[in-house]
């Protein structure tokens, strides 16, 4: 099993996605790459994000960033539907100099490379999210969510 750490927006659509990816064992929704150790005020720089556990036999990272790059504006900064914000903003984050260098490789073969402002960073911090944050569109499947429930259930088993 592999970790990866995904930012896109609000946490709570994000871990619902990527919960019914194949090859997803677990995913946690938590925050990245602050500047304190806890949450505090607007989280201390932290991104929204959720940490994604998968088996590599059975998804790629290249085959889970595709399936991010669904879910995201990749040329909005701090900002994914009407969530706005340094919090917001869209990242793909490891302790792992591999997944980060497949990651910039998936967004410099896209034509649309120069315009894409997705952070690609080594994962400094990590703080897990309060229980009512976990898993959240499942409890409550009418909350608010920037991801169209089309694509937020696309692969929901």
């Amino acid at each position: 099993m592999e970790i990866i750490y995904f930012a896109g927006g609000c946490l709570w659509g994000v871990q619902h996605f990527i919960k019914s990816l194949p090859g997803v064992i677990a995913t946690e929704a938590g925050r990245a790459n602050g500047t304190t150790d806890t949450l505090e005020g607007d989280y201390d720089g932290y991104a929204e994000c959720v940490k994604t556990v998968f088996e590599p036999e059975q998804v790629s990272v290249k085959e889970l960033l595709g399936y991010f790059f669904e879910i995201i504006d990749p040329y909005s900064i701090n900002r994914q539907g009407n969530d706005i914000g340094k919090k917001y903003r869209t990242g793909v984050y490891s302790t792992e100099k591999e997944h980060l260098e497949m990651a910039q490789n998936f967004i410099s073969e896209r034509k649309d490379a120069s315009l894409i402002k997705v952070e690609v960073l080594p994962l400094i911090n990590y703080v897990r999210s309060a229980d009512e944050h976990q898993d959240r569109l499942a409890k409550y499947p009418n909350d608010y969510c920037h991801i169209p429930k089309d694509i937020l259930n696309k692969y929901r088993k």
